[in-house]
């Protein structure tokens, strides 16, 4: 059995841009252990006032699975004993069963970081084990720079491993904290920490035994049995190695494995956890009590970008909105017949979906194949299909760029089919710019009129800029007509220049993204006028959400009958 610990709590907060409240990390806990992670690392209780709040906080909750863990550090070396140092008071204090600490393995940081002697620092992670283990909890302890600490000083980084296990520490995690350490050198030191932990051949403490230059020599220890200290692994990404460090490790051995949701952590982040997660159970068969879960993993990974208000990783293996999108006409055509061409796994079992891209690389199989996915019956022989993809072809040659605007695409195939109906008229639009002072900003003013079923409304509205005001005078002219509007907000607006045409000739590509409480969607406008390419897109937007909120009511009318 694999154990995954995430530490999403508190790595993943080290990461740049990315920070949760108290409320957010309980919202993440709950949800970590839904899907079935086994522990889950809360924070480092003493460090600061919302991780002392968390441990209190979580206790009013009922976890289903997963097991809450504290962080800290081994004893402070300007304390005598445990019982003097605050830090890890409050890790016995902080009402976890479990508790996780770290300690220097390499010698450079014991000298020059701590200031302390070799001795001495093998004193305090014995003491501190001991102590941490005296007060009832099980305990984890990270071999903080392990694979480093053992290049510099192998007999040094294992004296530390073996001292902590010793103590009596529950599983020993191998820390590659600067996340340099290549994958071939990885698993053969963990191969040659465990010979030389192990039976008859752990008190062999030769510093170059086995060492081949830079890399370490195997063969001994894949010969018999591993007697040793249960091991873990926890990799930084700085190498881009991370998931690869620590799938190998599983496939060594090791059966604890450390990361975060999505990878987040301080500097290139931490092992991804989904990646690592559907690697072990789909393709090394590994039992892992997620995996009866895995469906909700892209989900999972979505839910924690969006609590932390960052950005989802599109290009993410498994869970990217991405991974199974299909561009190419010879890929889009194989994968209709057989998806397993150029997906390598199915995506529902990650909880994601096979996506079909449209662009100037599109072939017949694409336009097919999106027209299905919109419950359009287009065949492969039907004579429209060869002006849709030459209509298509000519539009992306102005610009227009359907892969980043699927809402558009989904109207300009339903024009085709006359599937659109036509919720409004625009009569005239008008927009000033103007700023009253030098230091104020844009105040921009929109008119718009419009006919709807020929009733003729004319509004007006102000917003920070030209766009915004557009929006807000559309909106207030439809709401009267369609209440569902109030239900859509505009989240994000994109201006490309498109080089074709030099200085202010230019085209500009216009992207807006919306959504409302049940979908995200994005539109495209393009045009030598930026307020006419915005205006574009954002009536593909309207329209777009009129007609799916049509199509619903008109499905629900359906079944009730």
């Amino acid at each position: 059995m694999i154990e995954i610990y995430d530490t999403t709590l508190r790595d993943g907060t080290q990461a740049e841009n990315f920070s949760l409240t108290l409320e957010d990390k309980i919202r993440v806990a709950l949800k970590l252990d839904e899907f079935g992670v086994d522990f889950i690392e809360g924070g480092w209780p003493g460090s600061n006032p919302k991780d002392e709040a968390f441990f209190r906080e979580i206790r009013r909750y009922s976890l289903k699975h997963a097991v809450i863990t504290a962080f800290g550090s081994t004893q402070q070396a300007k304390y005598s004993s445990p019982d003097d140092d605050p830090q890890l008071c409050m890790l016995r204090h902080a009402g976890t069963s479990h508790v996780t600490i770290f300690g220097k393995t390499w010698d450079i940081h014991v000298k020059d970081a701590l200031k302390i002697t070799l001795d001495r620092n093998l004193e305090i992670i014995e003491s501190s084990v001991k102590w941490l283990k005296d007060c009832g909890k099980t305990v984890f302890y990270d071999a903080e720079h392990f694979f480093d600490g053992f290049k510099a000083n192998s007999e040094y980084a294992i004296k530390t491993i073996k001292t902590a296990w010793e103590a009596g520490a529950d599983c020993i995690v191998l820390c590659d904290t600067n996340g340099g350490t290549l994958t071939f050198d990885l698993i053969a030191i963990i191969e040659e920490l465990k010979r030389r932990l192990s039976g008859a051949e752990a008190n062999q403490m030769k510093t170059n035994e086995g060492i081949k230059g830079n890399t370490f020599d195997t063969d001994k220890g894949k010969k018999g049995g591993y007697s040793g200290p249960r091991l873990g692994i926890h990799c930084h990404n700085d190498s881009d190695l991370a998931v690869a460090n620590s799938i190998e490790a599983v496939h060594h051995g090791i059966t604890h494995v450390q990361g975060t949701i999505n990878g987040f952590g301080e500097r290139c982040g931490n092992a991804n956890l989904c990646s690592i997660i559907p690697a072990l159970s789909l393709k090394m068969g590994k039992k892992i009590s997620a995996s009866k879960n895995l469906s909700m993993l892209t989900a999972l990974s979505r839910f924690v970008c969006e609590v932390a208000n960052v950005s989802h990783n599109k290009y993410q293996p498994y869970v990217g909105e991405s991974a199974f999108a299909h561009k190419g006409g010879v890929h889009v055509s194989a994968v209709r017949k057989r998806s397993e061409t150029y997906e390598h796994i199915m995506p529902d079992l990650v909880g994601n979906t096979q996506r079909i891209l449209i662009s100037d690389l599109s072939g017949r199989s694409n336009i097919v194949a999106k027209a299905r996915q919109f419950g359009l019956n287009l065949k492969d022989n039907d004579p429209i299909l060869r002006e849709l993809l030459s209509e298509l072809k000519d539009l992306e040659n102005q610009g227009f760029q359907f892969e980043a605007a699927e809402a558009s695409f989904e109207l300009f195939m339903r024009r085709a089919f006359g599937g659109v109906r036509k919720f409004f008229d625009l009569m005239s639009f008008r927009v000033i710019d103007q700023k009253c002072k030098e230091d104020d900003p844009s105040q921009a003013e929109a008119t718009v009129m419009v006919r709807v079923g020929g009733k003729v409304e004319h509004t007006a509205a102000c917003g920070n800029g030209p766009v915004n005001a557009l929006d807000k005078a559309i909106r207030k002219a439809l709401k009267g007509f369609y209440p569902e509007m109030e239900d859509m907000r505009l989240t994000d607006y994109k201006v490309r220049v498109l080089t074709e045409s030099p200085g202010t000739g230019a085209k500009v590509r216009v992207l807006i993204e919306c959504k409302d409480s049940d979908e995200e969607w994005s539109t495209i406008g393009v045009s030598h006028d930026i307020i006419e390419a915005s205006w574009q897109a954002l009536i593909d937007s309207i329209t777009y959400k009129l007609m799916k909120s049509f199509i619903r009511s008109r499905n629900n009318n359906i079944k009730k009958k």
